[in-house]
Protein backbone atom coordinates (compact mmCIF):
# COMPACT_ATOMS: atom_id res chain seq x y z
CA UNK A 1 0.00 0.00 0.00
CA UNK A 2 1.65 3.39 -0.79
CA UNK A 3 1.99 5.82 1.51
CA UNK A 4 0.54 9.62 0.99
CA UNK A 5 1.61 12.60 3.79
CA UNK A 6 -1.13 14.98 4.94
CA UNK A 7 0.30 17.78 7.15
CA UNK A 8 -2.45 20.06 8.56
CA UNK A 9 -1.24 23.00 10.91
CA UNK A 10 -3.96 25.12 12.57
CA UNK A 11 -2.52 28.47 12.18
CA UNK A 12 -1.59 27.90 7.97
CA UNK A 13 -5.27 28.42 6.87
CA UNK A 14 -6.52 30.31 3.45
CA UNK A 15 -9.74 31.92 4.83
CA UNK A 16 -13.38 30.99 6.00
CA UNK A 17 -15.46 28.56 4.27
CA UNK A 18 -17.91 30.95 1.89
CA UNK A 19 -21.25 28.87 2.89
CA UNK A 20 -21.87 30.28 -0.98
CA UNK A 21 -19.48 27.45 -2.18
CA UNK A 22 -21.91 24.80 -2.31
CA UNK A 23 -24.52 26.45 -4.47
CA UNK A 24 -26.63 24.55 -7.13
CA UNK A 25 -28.46 25.28 -9.97
CA UNK A 26 -32.25 25.51 -11.41
CA UNK A 27 -32.93 26.04 -15.48
CA UNK A 28 -35.79 25.79 -17.01
CA UNK A 29 -33.86 23.39 -19.35
CA UNK A 30 -35.36 19.34 -19.96
CA UNK A 31 -37.02 18.16 -16.73
CA UNK A 32 -34.96 20.31 -13.61
CA UNK A 33 -38.20 22.12 -13.04
CA UNK A 34 -41.18 20.38 -14.56
CA UNK A 35 -41.38 16.72 -13.19
CA UNK A 36 -38.28 17.87 -10.97
CA UNK A 37 -39.10 19.91 -8.06
CA UNK A 38 -42.42 21.21 -9.49
CA UNK A 39 -44.85 17.96 -10.36
CA UNK A 40 -48.77 19.10 -9.50
CA UNK A 41 -50.80 16.00 -9.27
CA UNK A 42 -47.63 13.53 -7.97
CA UNK A 43 -48.29 11.40 -5.36
CA UNK A 44 -45.85 13.44 -3.26
CA UNK A 45 -47.04 17.06 -4.59
CA UNK A 46 -47.98 19.44 -1.71
CA UNK A 47 -51.01 21.74 -2.43
CA UNK A 48 -48.12 24.51 -4.55
CA UNK A 49 -47.22 21.53 -6.73
CA UNK A 50 -43.76 20.66 -4.79
CA UNK A 51 -42.53 17.29 -5.28
CA UNK A 52 -41.94 16.99 -1.16
CA UNK A 53 -39.94 13.26 -2.10
CA UNK A 54 -37.23 15.61 -3.84
CA UNK A 55 -37.17 18.62 -1.50
CA UNK A 56 -36.73 16.21 1.10
CA UNK A 57 -33.43 14.86 -1.09
CA UNK A 58 -32.90 18.77 -1.83
CA UNK A 59 -32.31 19.48 1.98
CA UNK A 60 -30.19 16.05 2.35
CA UNK A 61 -27.99 17.23 -0.17
CA UNK A 62 -27.76 20.70 1.33
CA UNK A 63 -27.21 23.47 -1.55
CA UNK A 64 -27.04 27.23 0.48
CA UNK A 65 -27.82 29.61 -2.76
CA UNK A 66 -29.66 28.12 -6.07
CA UNK A 67 -29.26 29.89 -9.21
CA UNK A 68 -32.40 30.34 -11.21
CA UNK A 69 -34.03 30.88 -14.16
CA UNK A 70 -30.79 29.74 -16.32
CA UNK A 71 -28.51 28.98 -18.08
CA UNK A 72 -28.78 29.44 -21.75
CA UNK A 73 -32.69 29.83 -21.23
CA UNK A 74 -32.19 33.31 -19.94
CA UNK A 75 -31.08 35.18 -22.63
CA UNK A 76 -34.54 34.65 -24.06
CA UNK A 77 -36.55 34.88 -21.05
CA UNK A 78 -39.37 37.38 -20.47
CA UNK A 79 -39.52 37.43 -16.51
CA UNK A 80 -42.74 39.11 -16.55
CA UNK A 81 -44.46 35.83 -18.71
CA UNK A 82 -43.78 34.40 -15.12
CA UNK A 83 -45.41 36.21 -12.70
CA UNK A 84 -49.61 37.00 -12.09
CA UNK A 85 -52.03 34.51 -12.21
CA UNK A 86 -50.88 31.10 -13.98
CA UNK A 87 -54.17 30.71 -15.64
CA UNK A 88 -52.88 34.09 -17.63
CA UNK A 89 -49.56 33.20 -18.61
CA UNK A 90 -48.42 32.89 -21.93
CA UNK A 91 -46.95 29.67 -23.60
CA UNK A 92 -43.93 30.56 -25.13
CA UNK A 93 -40.96 28.98 -27.50
CA UNK A 94 -37.54 28.16 -25.85
CA UNK A 95 -34.63 28.53 -28.30
CA UNK A 96 -32.40 27.81 -25.82
CA UNK A 97 -33.54 24.13 -25.68
CA UNK A 98 -36.19 23.83 -28.15
CA UNK A 99 -39.26 23.57 -25.70
CA UNK A 100 -42.26 24.93 -25.07
CA UNK A 101 -42.22 27.06 -21.99
CA UNK A 102 -45.69 26.87 -20.00
CA UNK A 103 -44.72 29.99 -17.15
CA UNK A 104 -46.58 27.72 -15.15
CA UNK A 105 -43.78 27.78 -12.90
CA UNK A 106 -42.28 31.07 -12.52
CA UNK A 107 -40.58 33.95 -9.88
CA UNK A 108 -43.31 33.75 -7.44
CA UNK A 109 -42.86 30.14 -7.64
CA UNK A 110 -38.95 29.57 -6.93
CA UNK A 111 -39.00 32.42 -4.08
CA UNK A 112 -41.81 29.99 -2.18
CA UNK A 113 -39.77 26.89 -3.01
CA UNK A 114 -36.48 28.29 -2.17
CA UNK A 115 -37.90 29.39 0.73
CA UNK A 116 -38.97 25.81 1.79
CA UNK A 117 -35.65 24.27 0.54
CA UNK A 118 -33.87 27.01 2.69
CA UNK A 119 -31.47 28.42 0.16
CA UNK A 120 -30.96 31.56 -1.17
CA UNK A 121 -31.83 32.63 -4.25
CA UNK A 122 -29.29 33.71 -6.93
CA UNK A 123 -31.56 35.39 -9.46
CA UNK A 124 -29.96 35.84 -13.63
CA UNK A 125 -31.12 38.98 -15.77
CA UNK A 126 -31.57 38.54 -19.47
CA UNK A 127 -28.58 40.44 -21.30
CA UNK A 128 -29.07 38.79 -24.33
CA UNK A 129 -32.23 39.89 -25.91
CA UNK A 130 -33.22 42.17 -23.08
CA UNK A 131 -31.49 45.22 -21.19
CA UNK A 132 -30.90 47.91 -18.62
CA UNK A 133 -34.84 48.72 -18.45
CA UNK A 134 -35.73 45.26 -17.85
CA UNK A 135 -33.27 44.32 -15.38
CA UNK A 136 -33.76 47.70 -13.29
CA UNK A 137 -37.84 46.24 -13.97
CA UNK A 138 -36.92 42.92 -12.36
CA UNK A 139 -35.29 44.51 -9.42
CA UNK A 140 -37.94 46.96 -8.51
CA UNK A 141 -40.73 44.13 -8.52
CA UNK A 142 -38.84 41.84 -6.74
CA UNK A 143 -36.86 44.27 -3.36
CA UNK A 144 -38.55 47.41 -3.60
CA UNK A 145 -41.30 47.48 -0.24
CA UNK A 146 -44.23 48.69 -2.34
CA UNK A 147 -45.68 52.10 -3.45
CA UNK A 148 -44.43 51.96 -7.20
CA UNK A 149 -45.54 49.91 -10.37
CA UNK A 150 -43.40 47.27 -10.03
CA UNK A 151 -43.58 46.62 -6.82
CA UNK A 152 -47.55 47.18 -6.30
CA UNK A 153 -47.75 44.65 -9.15
CA UNK A 154 -45.79 42.23 -6.95
CA UNK A 155 -48.03 42.75 -4.03
CA UNK A 156 -51.11 42.35 -6.43
CA UNK A 157 -49.72 39.12 -7.63
CA UNK A 158 -49.23 37.76 -3.56
CA UNK A 159 -46.18 38.77 -2.29
CA UNK A 160 -47.05 41.52 0.38
CA UNK A 161 -43.05 41.70 1.37
CA UNK A 162 -39.97 42.32 -0.75
CA UNK A 163 -38.19 39.00 -2.45
CA UNK A 164 -35.12 40.24 -0.89
CA UNK A 165 -32.71 38.76 -4.15
CA UNK A 166 -29.13 39.70 -3.07
CA UNK A 167 -27.36 37.79 -6.15
CA UNK A 168 -27.46 38.75 -9.37
CA UNK A 169 -25.58 37.46 -12.32
CA UNK A 170 -25.58 39.94 -15.07
CA UNK A 171 -26.41 37.38 -17.91
CA UNK A 172 -25.59 34.22 -19.45
CA UNK A 173 -22.51 33.04 -21.27
CA UNK A 174 -22.82 35.99 -24.06
CA UNK A 175 -19.14 35.27 -24.89
CA UNK A 176 -20.69 32.47 -26.41
CA UNK A 177 -21.74 31.94 -30.24
CA UNK A 178 -24.35 29.43 -29.13
CA UNK A 179 -26.16 32.20 -26.67
CA UNK A 180 -29.14 34.28 -27.81
CA UNK A 181 -27.73 37.65 -28.27
CA UNK A 182 -24.38 36.55 -28.33
CA UNK A 183 -21.86 39.72 -27.99
CA UNK A 184 -18.68 40.82 -28.35
CA UNK A 185 -16.53 41.48 -24.99
CA UNK A 186 -16.51 45.20 -25.51
CA UNK A 187 -20.42 45.21 -25.94
CA UNK A 188 -21.35 42.91 -22.97
CA UNK A 189 -18.93 44.86 -20.88
CA UNK A 190 -20.60 47.79 -21.75
CA UNK A 191 -24.39 46.64 -20.73
CA UNK A 192 -23.01 44.55 -17.95
CA UNK A 193 -21.71 48.21 -16.54
CA UNK A 194 -24.74 50.23 -17.56
CA UNK A 195 -27.21 47.65 -16.38
CA UNK A 196 -25.44 47.49 -12.91
CA UNK A 197 -25.48 50.92 -12.25
CA UNK A 198 -29.08 51.06 -13.20
CA UNK A 199 -30.00 48.02 -10.80
CA UNK A 200 -27.87 49.22 -7.94
CA UNK A 201 -29.68 52.69 -8.15
CA UNK A 202 -32.98 50.68 -7.10
CA UNK A 203 -31.13 48.66 -4.18
CA UNK A 204 -27.64 49.36 -3.35
CA UNK A 205 -27.37 46.36 -1.10
CA UNK A 206 -27.42 44.02 -3.92
CA UNK A 207 -24.62 41.87 -4.94
CA UNK A 208 -23.67 41.24 -9.09
CA UNK A 209 -22.06 38.75 -11.47
CA UNK A 210 -20.76 39.61 -14.14
CA UNK A 211 -20.42 37.20 -16.80
CA UNK A 212 -16.61 35.80 -17.78
CA UNK A 213 -15.63 32.74 -19.93
CA UNK A 214 -17.72 29.54 -20.70
CA UNK A 215 -15.38 27.47 -20.08
CA UNK A 216 -11.19 27.63 -20.48
CA UNK A 217 -10.93 26.62 -24.24
CA UNK A 218 -12.66 29.43 -25.77
CA UNK A 219 -10.82 31.23 -27.93
CA UNK A 220 -10.89 34.19 -26.33
CA UNK A 221 -10.78 33.01 -22.68
CA UNK A 222 -8.48 35.95 -20.84
CA UNK A 223 -9.19 38.82 -22.91
CA UNK A 224 -12.76 38.03 -21.94
CA UNK A 225 -12.66 38.96 -18.88
CA UNK A 226 -10.13 41.88 -19.05
CA UNK A 227 -11.95 43.43 -21.59
CA UNK A 228 -15.47 42.71 -19.57
CA UNK A 229 -13.35 44.17 -16.52
CA UNK A 230 -12.21 47.26 -18.39
CA UNK A 231 -15.31 48.27 -18.24
CA UNK A 232 -17.33 47.13 -15.43
CA UNK A 233 -14.97 46.48 -12.53
CA UNK A 234 -16.40 49.37 -10.09
CA UNK A 235 -19.66 47.45 -10.87
CA UNK A 236 -19.43 44.34 -10.38
CA UNK A 237 -18.47 42.08 -7.43
CA UNK A 238 -18.08 38.81 -9.09
CA UNK A 239 -17.09 37.16 -12.58
CA UNK A 240 -18.74 33.62 -13.49
CA UNK A 241 -16.46 30.92 -14.12
CA UNK A 242 -18.50 27.49 -16.11
CA UNK A 243 -16.46 24.24 -16.33
CA UNK A 244 -18.02 20.77 -17.42
CA UNK A 245 -15.80 17.69 -17.57
CA UNK A 246 -15.95 14.27 -18.48
CA UNK A 247 -13.80 10.70 -19.62
CA UNK A 248 -12.90 10.97 -23.01
CA UNK A 249 -12.22 7.56 -24.79
CA UNK A 250 -11.78 5.30 -21.80
CA UNK A 251 -9.08 7.84 -20.42
CA UNK A 252 -9.96 7.04 -16.50
CA UNK A 253 -6.27 8.19 -15.65
CA UNK A 254 -6.54 11.87 -16.86
CA UNK A 255 -10.42 12.34 -16.14
CA UNK A 256 -9.82 11.29 -12.49
CA UNK A 257 -7.30 13.99 -12.27
CA UNK A 258 -9.09 16.93 -13.99
CA UNK A 259 -9.31 18.81 -10.40
CA UNK A 260 -5.96 19.95 -12.12
CA UNK A 261 -7.06 21.50 -14.58
CA UNK A 262 -10.22 23.26 -12.24
CA UNK A 263 -7.11 24.37 -10.16
CA UNK A 264 -5.62 26.23 -13.01
CA UNK A 265 -8.72 27.64 -14.59
CA UNK A 266 -9.28 29.44 -11.10
CA UNK A 267 -5.46 30.71 -11.05
CA UNK A 268 -6.06 31.73 -14.67
CA UNK A 269 -9.09 33.93 -13.90
CA UNK A 270 -7.95 34.89 -10.68
CA UNK A 271 -4.57 36.75 -12.23
CA UNK A 272 -6.48 38.48 -15.00
CA UNK A 273 -8.84 40.07 -12.19
CA UNK A 274 -6.19 41.16 -10.14
CA UNK A 275 -4.25 42.66 -13.27
CA UNK A 276 -7.58 44.84 -13.78
CA UNK A 277 -7.53 45.97 -10.57
CA UNK A 278 -3.39 46.80 -10.57
CA UNK A 279 -4.09 48.39 -13.82
CA UNK A 280 -6.95 50.67 -13.07
CA UNK A 281 -6.40 51.14 -9.59
CA UNK A 282 -9.11 49.69 -7.86
CA UNK A 283 -9.06 49.77 -4.50
CA UNK A 284 -12.52 46.58 -4.00
CA UNK A 285 -11.52 43.29 -4.73
CA UNK A 286 -13.52 41.26 -7.19
CA UNK A 287 -14.29 37.55 -6.88
CA UNK A 288 -15.71 34.11 -8.92
CA UNK A 289 -18.58 32.85 -8.83
CA UNK A 290 -17.93 29.42 -10.38
CA UNK A 291 -21.96 29.45 -10.71
CA UNK A 292 -21.54 26.20 -13.21
CA UNK A 293 -19.47 23.24 -12.80
CA UNK A 294 -19.98 19.25 -13.02
CA UNK A 295 -19.40 15.84 -14.62
CA UNK A 296 -21.18 16.67 -18.05
CA UNK A 297 -20.55 13.63 -20.55
CA UNK A 298 -21.66 15.57 -24.38
CA UNK A 299 -20.84 12.38 -26.46
CA UNK A 300 -22.78 13.64 -29.84
CA UNK A 301 -23.86 16.60 -28.07
CA UNK A 302 -23.62 19.29 -31.26
CA UNK A 303 -23.09 22.41 -30.17
CA UNK A 304 -22.81 24.53 -33.37
CA UNK A 305 -26.66 25.89 -33.86
CA UNK A 306 -27.45 23.30 -31.78
CA UNK A 307 -28.96 21.03 -34.50
CA UNK A 308 -29.87 17.99 -32.16
CA UNK A 309 -32.29 20.07 -30.75
CA UNK A 310 -33.96 21.97 -33.98
CA UNK A 311 -34.37 18.46 -35.13
CA UNK A 312 -37.16 17.57 -32.58
CA UNK A 313 -40.62 18.53 -32.43
CA UNK A 314 -41.23 21.48 -30.17
CA UNK A 315 -42.38 19.66 -26.67
CA UNK A 316 -42.62 20.37 -22.87
CA UNK A 317 -39.77 19.59 -20.71
CA UNK A 318 -38.65 16.90 -23.12
CA UNK A 319 -35.88 14.65 -21.78
CA UNK A 320 -32.34 16.53 -21.80
CA UNK A 321 -29.03 15.59 -20.71
CA UNK A 322 -29.73 13.30 -18.18
CA UNK A 323 -26.41 11.76 -17.21
CA UNK A 324 -26.54 8.68 -15.16
CA UNK A 325 -23.42 8.98 -12.68
CA UNK A 326 -21.03 6.09 -11.83
CA UNK A 327 -18.37 5.60 -8.64
CA UNK A 328 -15.88 7.42 -10.91
CA UNK A 329 -17.57 10.30 -11.37
CA UNK A 330 -18.46 10.58 -7.60
CA UNK A 331 -14.55 10.70 -6.99
CA UNK A 332 -14.18 13.32 -9.39
CA UNK A 333 -17.01 15.55 -8.16
CA UNK A 334 -15.05 15.22 -4.68
CA UNK A 335 -11.75 16.43 -6.58
CA UNK A 336 -13.89 19.60 -7.74
CA UNK A 337 -15.35 20.47 -4.46
CA UNK A 338 -11.48 19.93 -2.83
CA UNK A 339 -10.22 22.09 -5.67
CA UNK A 340 -12.96 24.74 -4.89
CA UNK A 341 -12.35 24.58 -0.60
CA UNK A 342 -8.74 25.13 -1.64
CA UNK A 343 -9.45 28.57 -3.31
CA UNK A 344 -12.21 29.78 -1.19
CA UNK A 345 -10.40 33.06 -0.32
CA UNK A 346 -11.28 33.57 -3.96
CA UNK A 347 -14.11 31.65 -5.22
CA UNK A 348 -17.10 32.99 -2.93
CA UNK A 349 -20.16 31.46 -4.37
CA UNK A 350 -20.38 28.10 -6.62
CA UNK A 351 -23.03 26.50 -8.17
CA UNK A 352 -22.84 22.43 -9.19
CA UNK A 353 -25.56 22.46 -12.36
CA UNK A 354 -28.02 21.23 -12.28
CA UNK A 355 -30.25 20.11 -9.23
CA UNK A 356 -32.72 17.75 -10.59
CA UNK A 357 -32.79 15.25 -13.35
CA UNK A 358 -30.47 17.81 -15.99
CA UNK A 359 -26.41 16.52 -15.37
CA UNK A 360 -27.72 16.31 -11.71
CA UNK A 361 -27.27 14.77 -7.98
CA UNK A 362 -30.84 13.71 -7.84
CA UNK A 363 -33.22 12.31 -10.58
CA UNK A 364 -36.57 11.72 -10.30
CA UNK A 365 -39.21 10.22 -12.53
CA UNK A 366 -42.89 11.70 -13.79
CA UNK A 367 -45.37 9.87 -11.74
CA UNK A 368 -42.61 8.00 -9.74
CA UNK A 369 -40.35 7.64 -7.54
CA UNK A 370 -37.08 10.27 -6.51
CA UNK A 371 -33.72 9.04 -5.95
CA UNK A 372 -30.04 9.84 -5.38
CA UNK A 373 -27.12 9.51 -8.05
CA UNK A 374 -23.80 8.68 -6.87
CA UNK A 375 -22.60 12.31 -7.26
CA UNK A 376 -25.02 13.48 -4.30
CA UNK A 377 -22.37 12.09 -1.63
CA UNK A 378 -19.23 14.23 -2.05
CA UNK A 379 -21.26 17.43 -2.11
CA UNK A 380 -23.82 16.12 0.79
CA UNK A 381 -20.85 15.34 2.78
CA UNK A 382 -18.77 18.48 2.29
CA UNK A 383 -21.62 20.39 2.32
CA UNK A 384 -22.10 19.59 5.60
CA UNK A 385 -18.80 19.55 7.90
CA UNK A 386 -16.82 22.14 5.31
CA UNK A 387 -17.30 24.48 8.43
CA UNK A 388 -14.74 27.33 10.34
CA UNK A 389 -11.55 27.83 7.86
CA UNK A 390 -10.26 26.34 5.03
CA UNK A 391 -6.57 24.74 6.25
CA UNK A 392 -3.75 25.22 3.96
CA UNK A 393 -2.59 21.41 3.63
CA UNK A 394 1.04 20.44 2.52
CA UNK A 395 0.47 17.00 0.36
CA UNK A 396 2.84 14.88 -0.55
CA UNK A 397 1.45 11.94 -2.42
CA UNK A 398 3.13 9.28 -5.02
CA UNK A 399 2.62 10.64 -8.36
CA UNK A 400 0.28 9.05 -11.17
CA UNK A 401 0.81 9.31 -15.02
CA UNK A 402 -1.67 10.62 -17.30
CA UNK A 403 -2.02 11.26 -20.81
CA UNK A 404 -3.23 14.93 -20.30
CA UNK A 405 -1.54 16.13 -17.45
CA UNK A 406 1.91 14.13 -17.41
CA UNK A 407 1.91 12.84 -13.78
CA UNK A 408 -0.19 13.77 -11.02
CA UNK A 409 -0.57 13.73 -7.13
CA UNK A 410 -2.60 10.17 -6.50
CA UNK A 411 -4.29 11.75 -3.65
CA UNK A 412 -5.89 14.76 -3.58
CA UNK A 413 -7.37 16.31 -0.47
CA UNK A 414 -9.03 19.52 1.30
CA UNK A 415 -9.41 20.26 4.89
CA UNK A 416 -11.17 22.49 7.15
CA UNK A 417 -11.48 23.72 11.44
CA UNK A 418 -14.06 24.72 13.11
CA UNK A 419 -12.56 25.82 16.39
CA UNK A 420 -15.99 26.45 18.04
CA UNK A 421 -17.25 23.18 17.45
CA UNK A 422 -13.50 21.98 17.51
CA UNK A 423 -13.47 19.03 14.36
CA UNK A 424 -11.40 18.77 11.67
CA UNK A 425 -12.94 17.89 8.37
CA UNK A 426 -10.80 15.94 6.15
CA UNK A 427 -11.93 15.20 2.06
CA UNK A 428 -9.67 12.91 0.29
CA UNK A 429 -9.39 10.93 -2.61
CA UNK A 430 -7.13 8.22 -4.28
CA UNK A 431 -6.96 8.91 -8.08
CA UNK A 432 -5.00 5.94 -8.66
CA UNK A 433 -7.02 2.85 -10.97
CA UNK A 434 -5.32 0.09 -9.38
CA UNK A 435 -3.37 0.83 -6.32
CA UNK A 436 -4.56 1.62 -2.15
CA UNK A 437 -2.79 4.39 -0.57
CA UNK A 438 -2.94 4.62 2.88
CA UNK A 439 -3.39 8.97 4.08
CA UNK A 440 -1.51 9.65 6.88
CA UNK A 441 -2.56 12.79 8.87
CA UNK A 442 -0.38 14.65 10.57
CA UNK A 443 -1.54 17.48 13.35
CA UNK A 444 0.34 20.44 14.18
CA UNK A 445 -1.17 22.93 16.79
CA UNK A 446 -4.02 20.38 17.26
CA UNK A 447 -4.82 16.80 19.10
CA UNK A 448 -7.13 14.38 18.40
CA UNK A 449 -9.80 13.11 20.68
CA UNK A 450 -11.60 10.68 18.98
CA UNK A 451 -13.41 9.81 15.42
CA UNK A 452 -16.71 11.67 14.98
CA UNK A 453 -17.74 9.94 11.84
CA UNK A 454 -15.62 8.29 8.92
CA UNK A 455 -17.27 7.41 5.33
CA UNK A 456 -15.96 6.62 1.90
CA UNK A 457 -17.68 5.83 -1.37
CA UNK A 458 -15.64 3.64 -3.18
CA UNK A 459 -15.64 0.57 -5.99
CA UNK A 460 -18.29 -2.06 -4.42
CA UNK A 461 -16.69 -5.37 -4.08
CA UNK A 462 -19.07 -6.76 -6.40
CA UNK A 463 -19.19 -3.91 -8.96
CA UNK A 464 -16.42 -1.90 -10.97
CA UNK A 465 -16.04 1.69 -11.47
CA UNK A 466 -18.82 2.26 -13.76
CA UNK A 467 -21.06 1.08 -10.95
CA UNK A 468 -24.15 3.19 -10.47
CA UNK A 469 -27.45 3.76 -8.66
CA UNK A 470 -30.29 3.93 -10.79
CA UNK A 471 -34.22 3.89 -10.79
CA UNK A 472 -34.44 0.08 -10.16
CA UNK A 473 -31.09 -0.27 -7.47
CA UNK A 474 -31.30 3.57 -5.87
CA UNK A 475 -29.41 2.37 -3.55
CA UNK A 476 -26.53 0.35 -5.34
CA UNK A 477 -23.80 2.99 -4.67
CA UNK A 478 -23.62 5.06 -1.31
CA UNK A 479 -20.86 5.68 1.56
CA UNK A 480 -20.09 3.06 3.46
CA UNK A 481 -18.07 3.28 6.62
CA UNK A 482 -14.28 3.46 6.45
CA UNK A 483 -11.77 2.37 9.67
CA UNK A 484 -9.28 5.28 10.90
CA UNK A 485 -5.97 4.25 12.45
CA UNK A 486 -6.02 7.41 15.24
CA UNK A 487 -2.71 8.26 16.30
CA UNK A 488 -2.03 11.25 19.07
CA UNK A 489 -1.26 13.61 16.37
CA UNK A 490 -3.20 12.59 13.32
CA UNK A 491 -4.51 9.76 11.68
CA UNK A 492 -4.65 6.78 8.94
CA UNK A 493 -7.11 6.64 6.28
CA UNK A 494 -6.85 3.66 4.18
CA UNK A 495 -8.10 4.62 0.63
CA UNK A 496 -8.56 1.67 -1.79
CA UNK A 497 -8.32 2.87 -5.57
CA UNK A 498 -10.62 4.98 -7.16
CA UNK A 499 -12.30 6.20 -4.00
CA UNK A 500 -12.98 9.63 -1.88
CA UNK A 501 -13.51 9.70 1.99
CA UNK A 502 -14.72 12.27 4.42
CA UNK A 503 -13.27 11.74 7.80
CA UNK A 504 -14.58 14.09 10.60
CA UNK A 505 -12.00 14.02 13.93
CA UNK A 506 -12.67 15.83 17.26
CA UNK A 507 -9.92 17.79 18.25
CA UNK A 508 -8.08 20.44 20.69
CA UNK A 509 -5.95 22.91 20.94
CA UNK A 510 -2.42 20.99 21.90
Amino acid sequence: MARTSIVIDRDFTIGDVPRRLFGSFVEHMGRCVYTGIYEPGHPEADERGFRRDVLALVKELGPTVVRYPGGNFVSGYLWEDGVGPVEDRPRRLDGAWHTIETNAFGLHEFVEWAREADVEVMEAVNLGTRGVEEARALVEYANHPGGTYWSDLRRRNGAAEPFDIRLWCLGNELDGPWQIGHKTAHEYGRLAQETAKAMRFVDPTIELVAVGSSNRQMPTFGSWEHTVLTHAYDEVDYVSMHAYYQEHDGDAASFLAEAVDMDEFIEGVVSTIDAVRAAGKHRKRVDISFDEWNVWYQHGLETDDQPHLVSRQWREHPRLIEDTYNVTDAVVVGTFLHSLLRHGDRVRIANQAQLVNVIAPIRSEEGGPAWRQTIFWPFARIAEHARGRILRLAVDAPRVPTAKFGDVPAVDAAATWDEETGRVAVFVANRSLDESHEAVVDLRGLSVTGVRSAEMIRVPDDGDRRTANTQAEPDRVGLVPVEVQLEDDGCRIPLPPISWAVVVLDVERA
